[in-house]
């Protein structure tokens, strides 16, 4: 069982940046990828960045690619999400998930999630 809780959303204008922080408890979280979907209204789950267990292998949606960036403190077991450059088209409930390889690799979606948080990006 793996338990996942997102804070860091808000507000921001149009090309300004934040951090969202993921973190993670339960067993066996060194085994698990975690990373970073996104729902924007209206529309399905976005996959959005995944980092590998080991920290060695980071994955990225075609449309966050050179804005945002992952990272994973194993120590601290968080996982983060630096966002640059930020649009509208950003503003979505951004969700951590974690064995998110899965999505990457073949589409299928993870199976354990956090509750989200809202990122809004103002024009």
């Amino acid at each position: 069982q793996v338990q996942l809780v997102e804070s860091g959303g808000g507000l921001v204008q149009s090309g300004g940046s934040l951090r969202l922080s993921c973190a993670a408890s339960g067993r066996f979280l060194d085994d698990y990828a975690i990373g970073w979907f996104r729902q924007a209204p209206g529309k399905g789950r976005e996959g959005v960045s995944c980092v590998s267990s080991n920290n060695n292998n980071t994955y990225y949606g075609d449309s966050v690619k050179g804005r945002f960036t992952i990272s994973r403190d194993n120590s601290k077991n968080t996982v983060y999400l630096q966002m640059h450059s930020l649009t509208p088209e950003d503003t979505a409930v951004y969700y951590c998930a974690a064995d998110c390889l899965t999505y990457f690799s073949a589409h299928y979606y993870p199976y354990y999630w956090g509750q989200g948080t809202q990122v809004t990006v103002s024009s």
